[in-house]
């Protein structure tokens, strides 16, 4: 269904099947014709006027608060996924820093580390630095996602 109007009338309003197109608008043009002769229509149209004259009544398919909320379940979905993503990658990469962890207490000790000690604690820090990040990003990605979880809570539950 497509709709026309008048610039002139924009309170009448020709309904016809279809899409926007010559032929609707001819069809609706067909009706603005009836209307002239039954003489229904509220005001007078120029000689000359023609179908391509007819202004489409555009109707929203959504509200604009229905979008924003929309908007706002896609932006928390996003987010959520976010924090999947980096809890992912944590848990991950936990274990090898963990056992790195252990290496870098060792530095604090007495006691003698050996060579292979040494050198896997320094391979290590890159594994370490990389959780730590990922942890911190993590840890501030779900104090946002609780924000995200209550709108989708709010829209699923409407």
């Amino acid at each position: 269904m497509v709709q026309y109007t008048l610039a002139q009338s924009p309170d009448v309003v020709l309904t016809v099947t279809g899409k926007d197109s010559r032929k609707s608008r001819e069809k609706a043009l067909d009706q603005l014709m009836a209307m002239l002769d039954e003489g229904t229509l509220p005001t007078a149209l120029a000689d000359g006027f023609s179908a391509e004259q007819l202004v489409e009544v555009q109707t929203p398919t959504t509200s604009v608060a229905v979008q924003q909320q929309e908007d706002s379940v896609v932006e928390a979905i996003q987010v959520l996924n976010q924090l999947a993503s980096l809890k992912v990658k944590v848990q991950a990469s936990r274990d090898e820093a963990l056992e790195v962890r252990q290496l870098v207490d060792l530095l604090f000790t007495d006691e003698p580390m050996s060579e292979e000690q040494l050198t896997e604690l320094k391979d290590g820090f890159k594994v370490l630095k990389s959780f730590a990040q990922s942890n911190l990003r993590f840890k501030e990605a779900r104090a946002q996602a609780e924000e995200a979880r209550q709108i989708l809570d709010q829209a699923l539950d409407n």
